[in-house]
C-alpha cells in the first residue's frame, strides 16, 4: 500500500507553520505594534490559504509576501491606530511614507534584492531605488547604543 500523498490542507497547514516567525517578524516592522502583526499574518495566511488551488507551490514564498504587503498597503492607516508606545525602530519607520517602509523593511529586514521588491511592489526597481533611497533619507541616523565603548 503506498502512502497517500498529503492533501492540499495539510501542506498549506505545514507551509504556515514553518513561514509564521518570518511572516510576523516582516509584520511587526511594517506595523510597529504585534497585535496588529498578528492580525495582519493571519490575515494574510487566511486570504492566501483561500487561493492556494492558484499558487505554485515553489513560489509560495513570493505570493505570501506579496500578499502581506499589499493588506499592508491597503489597511496600514487601520493597523497603525493605537500602538501606543513603540520602541524607537518603530517609531523612526513610523514617519516614512507606507511604501518607503515596505521597501526598507524588505530589504533589510527579509534581505530581498532590489527586482524581488519591484516584483513585489509591481514597480521598477529604479522605483525600488528611489523609495529606498529617501527613506534612508528620511530617517537620518539613528542612534546606537554601545557603540564604541
Amino acid at each position: 500500500m503506498t502512502p497517500r500523498p498529503p492533501s492540499p490542507r495539510e501542506d498549506f497547514a505545514a507551509y504556515a507553520e514553518r513561514a509564521w516567525p518570518r511572516l510576523y517578524r516582516t509584520a511587526h516592522l511594517l506595523t510597529g505594534d504585534p497585535r496588529a502583526a498578528r492580525e495582519l499574518a493571519r490575515a494574510t495566511l487566511a486570504d492566501t490559504y483561500a487561493r492556494r488551488r492558484r499558487m505554485p507551490r515553489d513560489d509560495a514564498d513570493f505570493y505570501v509576501r506579496r500578499t502581506l504587503v499589499r493588506r499592508y498597503l491597503r489597511h496600514a492607516r487601520r493597523l497603525a491606530r493605537g500602538a501606543g508606545e513603540r520602541p524607537l525602530l518603530f517609531h523612526a519607520l513610523g514617519r516614512l511614507g507606507r511604501r518607503q517602509r515596505v521597501v526598507l523593511v524588505l530589504r533589510h529586514g527579509e534581505h530581498l534584492a532590489e527586482a524581488e521588491i519591484a516584483e513585489v511592489l509591481g514597480c521598477s526597481v529604479g522605483a525600488v531605488r528611489s523609495y529606498a533611497r529617501r527613506g534612508l533619507s528620511a530617517l537620518g541616523p539613528l542612534p546606537v547604543s554601545g557603540v564604541g565603548r
